[in-house]
């Protein structure tokens, strides 16, 4: 049984068998978190995961289908940790999964220094300037704006919380592909995997994937190209698996 507020929906995980609590004008998540969680390294029965930028708690839901291992959220808009928490206790996994409402940026104060194997974050994807029109819903505004925290603070978090040769994700807009690595590079955290994401064959990616190690050796690998869609507008055999499941 799960009590849904105002104008929240019960949605379904296909290709995990569950459900999660999204609204239409505070939260629902895109592909983009599919993509993530998916790309992602997770230990199987051993290790702690990190997810920072939470938002319903999309990606911390995902990955308990995947691994047996202690995951957090961290998000920090209350009203969304508060969806978050509901949708973990409606499909059982409250005792794996464990959301915090904290500030990226005061990440010290929420969890332990170099203490986790894993963290992930679909950070917020657009710089705020004095010029720039922001949505005027202050739900989205936060998730999707530099507003509370940038792409920095987000890569500083996360090499705060990885030991050494822990792994961290991120999905982010491949306009800001050298300001990823340099920032990687800074926080100790050796970018090792890339990939793009392409709405379908001919147009230009418009997704970036990465994965760093923590105080990692230079190597960086470039996946294959995913597409979202075939010529056809249908998805693709790998993006349908990753949100329908194995037929």
């Amino acid at each position: 049984m799960v009590v849904l507020k105002e104008d929240e929906r019960l949605d379904y995980l296909l290709a995990e068998n569950m459900r999660i609590i999204q609204s239409p004008s505070v939260f629902s998540f895109s592909l983009d978190a599919i993509l993530l969680a998916r790309f992602s390294y997770l230990p199987l029965k051993r290790g702690k995961v990190v997810d920072l930028c939470s938002g319903n708690g999309i990606i911390p839901l995902l990955f308990s289908s995947r691994t047996e291992v202690e995951i957090t959220g961290v998000e920090i808009q209350q009203r969304l940790l508060d969806m978050a928490e509901r949708s973990i206790r409606y499909n059982g996994v409250q005792d794996q999964v464990t959301m915090k409402l904290g500030d990226v940026k005061e990440i010290n104060k929420l969890l332990h220094h170099s203490h986790y194997d894993v963290v992930t974050c679909n950070p917020p994807y657009f710089e705020t300037l004095p010029t720039a029109i922001q949505n005027t819903n202050e739900h989205f505004t936060i998730a999707r704006h530099e507003v509370l925290c940038t792409l920095e603070d987000t890569v500083q978090a996360a090499s705060y919380l990885l030991k050494q040769g822990g792994k961290a994700a991120f999905v982010h807009r491949p306009g800001r592909l050298m300001d990823i690595l340099s920032l990687m590079r800074k926080h100790r955290l050796e970018p090792k995997r890339m990939r793009l994401v392409y709405p379908r064959p001919g147009k230009e990616a418009n997704t970036l994937l990465i994965e760093g190690i923590k105080d990692g050796k230079p190597d960086l690998k470039i996946l294959p190209p995913l597409f979202v869609y075939n010529e056809d507008s249908e998805y693709s055999p790998e993006v349908h698996e990753m949100l329908y499941g194995k037929e």
